[in-house]
């Protein structure tokens, strides 16, 4: 019996062994594609002076003057310091001379959008001429502001370094800090401001384009003048009343110009008030006085007339040469100059984006008003600093 359990149990064994072991399936692992990162091209690339069409054919001696102004505030920075000093001992340099300047201290660096594209927008500014008084009437009703004393600006950048190019601004209601007021809350029948005007003017639509300037020159009824200058933001971004009329199919995106919209604000005064609250954003001015002969920009300096340019600081440093390639107001003319970055503006945002100052006066403003033009940069940077 125990010999006959022995046998069966080693059949069992025998049949076991010989036997195919189940099939297991395979699992296929799911292919994940790695997401194709498209990297960011780098803002400013080196070039050579070859590759700036239009250099040889500019005067750069015209620009000069303005770069020496940039130098009252470069001069104390190190990579700034050896072309400022050579600038500040040239006198009546030749056109020449100048371009030999710029050609030995500078590196041209082209300006490129994220994709790697270079071409971006430039359009025009300039002084306007409004005309005021420093009493209100019914002639002058609408109220130039001063900086208001409850408006903060909150600085952020020590606390988060990567918001260092902004500033919250506000105020505060009770325990709390709440955007400030509004464009529409602003000039409402509230009149929150009242008793920080600066001065009062005849036009809305003109003190609109006021705004968008940043300065201008009021033309008193007592026969004095004062220009005026930014002096801070509500902190509401900035939105384009033109836009707003082109949807509404008030005119055409060829049609838009500053003439035109003043032309449909005066064929349509019972909508004004509408289109002017489409921008939220408003601004503050100080009043520098009636000897100012030009107003000073974001560099502190002040503006030179077809060769100052407004940028976003936070790609062309405020201060430095600029090479421009675009075209004359409302033509494929070319125009090619070197001018200096010495402004921003709240719509001037992008890396190639660019905001051309034409000067004081109407025939400046027709042709600031018509500028919206392609263009291309060029920043021209010391030697000693390298492209970011």
């Amino acid at each position: 019996m125990k010999k006959l359990y022995w046998l069966m149990f080693l059949s069992l064994v025998i049949l076991a062994a010989c036997a195919k072991p189940p099939k297991v399936p395979v699992v296929e692992e799911p292919v994940v594609e790695e997401p194709v990162v498209e990297k960011e091209a780098p803002t400013l690339q080196a070039v050579t002076w070859q590759e700036v069409p239009g250099w040889l054919e500019d005067d750069p001696s015209l620009a000069f003057g303005a770069f020496l102004k940039s130098c009252s505030a470069l001069r104390w920075r190190p990579q700034w310091q050896a072309a400022c000093q050579e600038a500040l001992a040239m006198e009546k340099a030749s056109e020449t001379e100048v371009r030999a300047f710029f050609e030995r201290h500078f590196v041209p660096n082209q300006v490129h959008q994220a994709d790697g594209s270079t071409e971006g927008l430039m359009t025009g500014y300039y002084v306007p001429d409004l005309l005021g008084s420093r009493t209100p009437s019914a002639a002058y009703p609408y109220p130039v502001y001063g900086r208001p004393d409850d408006l903060l600006v909150i600085d952020l950048s020590e606390v988060y370094p990567e918001l260092g190019n902004y500033r919250l601004r506000g105020r505060v209601e009770g325990q709390r800090v709440i955007p400030y007021w509004d464009r529409s809350k602003i000039d409402g029948q509230n009149q929150p401001l009242a008793g920080k005007e600066l001065f009062w003017v005849a036009d809305p639509v003109e003190l609109f384009f006021l705004h968008i300037q940043g300065s201008g020159r009021i033309l008193l009824d007592n026969g004095e003048r004062a220009m005026v200058n930014y002096a801070d933001q509500n902190g509401h971004p900035y939105r384009s009343i033109g836009k707003f009329l082109i949807d509404r199919g008030a005119m055409t995106r060829d049609q838009m110009s500053m003439q035109n919209i003043r032309a449909w604000a005066r064929q349509n005064p019972q909508e004004v008030d509408q289109l002017l609250n489409q921008n939220p954003s408003y601004v503050f001015f100080r009043d520098l006085g009636g000897d100012v002969q030009s107003p000073p920009g974001a560099l502190g300096v002040p503006l030179t007339p077809g060769r100052s340019l407004a940028v976003d600081r936070r790609y062309i440093p405020l201060g430095a040469p600029v090479f421009v390639e675009t075209t004359w107001p409302n033509s494929d003319r070319p125009l090619q100059r070197l001018m200096v970055a010495q402004d921003t503006g709240g719509a001037i945002k992008g890396k190639v984006r660019g905001d051309f100052f034409w000067g004081m006066g109407d025939q400046a403003g027709a042709l600031a008003g018509r500028m919206k033009q392609a263009a291309r940069f060029w920043v021209l940077l010391p030697r000693e600093e390298k492209a970011q």
